[in-house]
């Protein structure tokens, strides 16, 4: 079964085995539910704050809602991450001189951005492109003078087009 994260996970975070949240769902018609109902739900049988989305999102895997990858507004959304040898602001740096200041992106023209900001945890890029969707790069400190640069596209209409964008952001980072 694909879901969110495994059974184990689930049953060694909540107390409660998967077996157990599928039968509590099932018993309040979880099935005619919204997304945000079914973590109401979860939530009232105690699941801690994060974990309610992650039962929901499994729970959705389950009945067929959605398919991994997919948020609960129907589009999708990739993620890649590669671990840098710098500081936060060295892998920032990197970042901007590899994709630039870029007006499109495989054809898609940059609607929005990009936007640097920047909290004492954080580095963040951002732009929005002409097809709705949206690219976030998350960088963190993993050791000193190690960090982390992860790329989210969010808003993508198809598994597909993810899977195509999950390709160039690799490839992205590759270039680090």
């Amino acid at each position: 079964m694909d879901q969110a994260v495994s059974p184990q996970a689930i049953e060694a975070a909540t107390g409660t085995s998967w077996e157990e949240w599928l039968s509590r769902l099932e018993s309040v018609d979880a099935r005619s539910m919204s997304h945000k109902e079914i973590v109401e739900v979860a939530a009232g049988f105690g699941a801690p704050p994060w974990w309610r989305q992650m039962i929901t999102v499994s729970y959705e895997h389950h009945i067929g809602r959605r398919v991994p990858g997919q948020r609960s507004d129907g589009s999708f959304s990739i993620s890649a991450s590669k671990t840098l040898p710098v500081s936060m602001d060295g892998a920032l740096a990197r970042w901007v001189a590899a994709v630039g200041s870029p007006t499109e992106i495989l054809g898609v023209a940059v609607e929005r951005g990009p936007e640097m900001s920047e909290t004492v945890k954080w580095r963040y890029w951002r732009c929005t492109l002409a097809d709705g969707s949206r690219v976030v790069v998350n960088i963190s400190r993993k050791a000193p003078e190690k960090s982390v640069v992860s790329v989210q596209h969010e808003g993508l209409e198809s598994e597909d087009l993810g899977e195509h964008w999950r390709s160039h952001w690799r490839a992205e980072l590759q270039r680090l």
